[in-house]
């Protein structure tokens, strides 16, 4: 009985042409799925989104309790141009029933402690809000329209929205805020302070 032949016979390796066509193809693909993957990700044009009006939004907490998400899709948004910097923010503050200022975690506004209060300088101070603790409950929001400039505002976060065919927030809202827009133009800010 013969034994196989164990030499090997391996193909000789790729020119240097080959092997700069197959790369140039392979690097081609890779950019051609890039363009397609970028194209597919963009809205079509006249898709539309669902969005608040601010000037119409009563701050009810509906947001908070009327999302098909388990965490709603609305949050709060800071409009920074707006806003006064107060040392004060009724926003960030218990306001009702306190007859002097105490700066306690227990007489803050947001029940999830989304909205960051960080010093600039005296008497000054940035509030910021962190979407992943923001719940949409509109309280910083009612605070900062009741007694402040209105520069916390509610808004749809386009990223989380799972663009239901008749939003159940927008059902439920009493004033009516919610609407499909122009995706391109979803989100709708103030642009000056309340009168």
């Amino acid at each position: 009985m013969s034994q196989p032949d164990k030499t090997k016979t391996s193909s000789p390796p790729p020119s240097r042409r080959e092997f700069l066509s197959v790369t140039v193809r392979g690097v081609g693909l890779v950019a051609l799925g890039g363009v397609l993957g970028t194209l597919m990700a963009q809205p079509a044009r006249g898709e539309t989104a669902w969005q608040i009006d601010t000037t119409k939004c009563a701050q009810c907490g509906k947001c908070a309790t009327e999302c098909v998400l388990p965490i709603s899709a609305v949050k709060c948004t800071h409009v920074f141009h707006l806003c006064g910097y107060c040392n004060w923010c009724t926003g960030y503050f218990v306001v009702e029933g306190h007859t002097q200022k105490n700066t306690g975690a227990e007489n803050q506004v947001c029940p999830t402690s989304a909205l960051i209060r960080t010093f600039i300088e005296d008497m000054y101070y940035e509030y910021t809000v962190k979407p992943d603790l923001c719940i949409g409950c509109g309280k910083c929001v009612a605070g900062c329209h009741k007694y402040g400039n209105g520069s916390l505002v509610l808004q749809i976060d386009q990223s989380r929205c799972v663009r239901c065919n008749s939003c159940s927030i927008a059902v439920k809202c009493p004033a009516q805020a919610i609407s499909r827009r122009p995706i391109e133009d979803a989100y709708l800010l103030p642009t000056k302070t309340r009168a």
